[in-house]
């Protein structure tokens, strides 16, 4: 049977999804923005915002959909994957309680709490920002601030990395949050997992670092991802065997916990000398990390959906082998004055061995130009993490000026320093 499938959302994490589902179904795609790279691999695109659940189920019907798939976290928190699995179209994203994991912090710690699930870090939660003020005061040690809801990667900050604790309780009593969660400051090195989850059954893909830092050389503010890199197996250089298998064993048991989630499971983890410790979770995969692990993702990510749809056993993943490193090009000035408007000479043609992933991007008659948001991002696919960073570079060749790029992404150096990071904390 031919599958119709409908993509909610319009970023380089949705191109991504597009491409590894484009060649076996009959493809759809809704979101509020119109992704060139994604309205030329579907068979039809309607302009939707993703956080409008009934619109998207009209259009679902209409176009006879018997699968669906959320990309963005936003349309999981409005409701999206309830409306269409109420709807009779089974959704690859979980429902809005089950996203909470992902859209409420305070939620994620106290769920891990609960239950049990290792890696959760000390934390506190609070709705009174004077008493989050005073808790900070008496604390002995740095905190990470969180705002409880969803903030695009942007709200954390680190008292003792980003922040002073008086800035801390600064930009708490200044902000309108709901809530905030406050905890342990994780010293180590981050690292991503994403799974595929039904049943309560999941399957794992291999890790990746994201680079979240704007700056060369982890140095500005937070954005939404600069670029990420993976290596030829499952574990990242500065990983040690057993530091995987113990980050999947954690997000065994947060399924095991929430046996009606499915979807993607995106697992954050910070590797400290105690093991990797829970950063975050996220309910769908994440923007760039899609773009290092799809493009290496030999099993057909629809035979994914489809098996979890059936109720049949998840299919065991095979991946290409390879080395990845993606790199996004932003606006001068991103994030926090970012200068919209210039064109985009990179295309398809340009990018030579690398893939180019469409992000926010304004589509005017005479070619593309940039957003104020992230613009586009390239990959490159390799047998090792330098030749994929080469490549990475050689695609960005034609961008020209009006971009930001971090350009030490995937390289030599920035590898080895997160080794040498990780025997320095191990006292290696």
């Amino acid at each position: 049977m031919s599958e119709t499938v409908l993509l909610v959302g319009g970023g380089g994490r949705e191109h991504a999804i597009a491409r590894a589902l484009a060649p076996d179904c009959s493809l759809y795609a809704v979101a509020g923005n119109r992704n060139p790279g994604i309205t030329e691999l579907v068979d039809g695109f309607e302009q939707i915002e993703g956080t409008d659940p009934e619109a998207i189920r009209e259009y679902a019907e209409e176009i006879d959909a018997t699968l669906a798939i959320v990309g963005p976290e936003a349309g999981l928190q409005a409701g999206v994957a309830d409306e269409l699995d109420a709807a009779g179209i089974y959704t690859f994203g979980p429902q809005a309680e089950e996203a909470k994991l992902e859209t409420d912090k305070a939620f994620q710690r106290e769920f891990m709490q609960d239950n049990d699930i290792p890696g959760c870090p000390v934390f506190e939660t609070f709705e009174d920002m004077d008493a989050a003020c005073a808790f900070i005061d008496d604390y002995d040690g740095d905190l990470a601030v969180k705002p409880v809801g969803l903030t695009g990667g942007k709200g954390v900050k680190v008292i003792g990395d980003q922040v002073t604790s008086e800035e801390a309780k600064a930009y708490l009593q200044e902000s309108d949050y709901e809530g905030v969660v406050l905890e342990e400051r994780l010293i180590g090195e981050e690292f991503t997992i994403q799974a595929f989850v039904a049943d309560g059954d999941l399957r794992t893909t291999p890790a990746v670092q994201d680079h979240k830092r704007a700056y060369e050389g982890d140095e500005g503010p937070n954005t939404g991802g600069m670029g990420s890199y993976s290596d030829t197996g499952f574990q990242l250089p500065f990983m040690q065997d057993g530091d995987y298998e113990a980050a999947v064993d954690i997000m065994e048991q947060t399924v095991a916990a929430m046996p009606d989630y499915k979807g993607v499971l995106y697992g954050q983890f910070m590797l400290t000398t105690e093991g990797p410790k829970v950063v975050e979770f996220n309910a769908r995969f994440g923007d760039p990390e899609a773009m290092n692990t799809l493009p290496i993702l030999d099993t057909p990510f629809l035979d994914v959906l489809t098996a979890a749809r059936d109720g049949d056993d998840l299919p065991g993943l095979e991946f290409s082998g390879e080395a990845t490193v993606c790199k996004y090009a932003v606006p001068d000035g991103y994030p926090t004055d970012p200068d919209a408007g210039t064109k985009i000479a990179v295309n398809e043609e340009t990018v030579g061995d690398g893939l180019l992933f469409y992000a926010s991007v304004d589509a005017r008659e005479d070619g593309l130009y940039t957003t104020t948001s992230r613009s586009f991002a390239v990959v490159g696919r390799a047998d090792s993490i330098a030749d994929a960073e080469a490549i990475a570079e050689d695609a960005l060749a034609a961008a020209g000026e009006g971009f930001h790029i971090r350009h030490d992404i995937g390289t030599a150096d920035l590898v080895q320093s997160r080794i040498d990071h990780m025997t320095e904390l191990r006292g290696e």
